[in-house]
């Protein structure tokens, strides 16, 4: 398919979780004018802790350097992640390479959107790095767990979508009042500032609605989920869930 505009977040190359081959696959499937890597797509946490980069993760990134090349605009929005680069923004590569903390863009629909990762917006990260780290450390935990119950399921022939982290996210409480909190202060920042809409990631939670008429666009992420907001050519904003795509295949 061929999309305006693609836009993709929490990739987190440089993990044992990173859905990197099928982000390959991905790219190799669908085509955009522009392509948004919206933060977290190299893990520079993790590579600190365990340095872990199997050559797929170089193939991720020769395969957007080669869409560059080739005419496609690519846009890297940092997060907390691979907030290493930040102390070097704003970066230029060439004509179709920039590397910054955020981007205002103007849709085809007319309207303006702020992208950025949202790690700006989130008060624990921002003000507590220490205990954002350690929920780092508890979430690689949960995805841990989720893989030996795949593992186990798929033994004993069980299928079952069933996921331990998408069900924590979805029902504790703690974790729905936090991603709550985290999308109204995102809708309050477009209000304020006059946009129409927000494109983040951050969160690994893919969504689209609107919270106070702001148009919220939530990319998702590569890890569990690997989810993708594209942009038509008709000017319409879809989601696109790639990881329930190639398992019906």
């Amino acid at each position: 398919m061929k999309y305006k505009s693609i836009f993709i977040s929490d990739l987190h190359l440089g993990t044992r979780f990173s859905q990197a081959t099928r982000f390959i696959d991905f790219l190799k499937h669908n085509e955009c004018d522009n392509l948004f890597l919206v933060g977290d797509i190299i893990d520079g946490w993790a590579i600190k802790r365990k340095f872990i980069w199997p050559q797929s993760h170089s193939d991720v990134i020769q395969k957007i350097l080669r869409q560059a090349r080739k005419g496609t605009k690519v846009i890297l929005i940092t997060g907390n992640h691979d907030e290493f680069l930040r102390p070097f923004l704003p970066i230029i590569l060439g004509d179709n390479l920039e590397i910054c903390n955020e981007v205002i863009y103007k849709a085809l629909n007319n309207k303006t959107y702020l992208i950025t990762h949202g790690d700006f917006f989130d008060s624990i990260t921002m003000t507590k790095k220490w205990l954002a780290v350690l929920g780092d450390y508890g979430y690689d935990i949960i995805l841990y767990i989720n893989h030996l119950l795949k593992r186990i399921k798929k033994i004993l022939k069980i299928r079952s979508t069933w996921s331990l982290s998408k069900y924590v996210k979805d029902n504790i409480k703690s974790s729905v009042s936090f991603i709550n909190d985290f999308e109204n202060v995102l809708a309050n920042h477009a209000i304020q500032k006059g946009y129409d809409g927000i494109i983040c990631g951050h969160i690994h939670k893919c969504e689209h609605r609107f919270i106070k008429d702001i148009e919220y666009l939530n990319c998702g992420d590569w890890v569990e989920s690997c989810t993708a907001i594209v942009e038509t050519y008709e000017g319409e904003f879809k989601i696109i869930e790639y990881l329930n795509e190639t398992s019906e295949k």
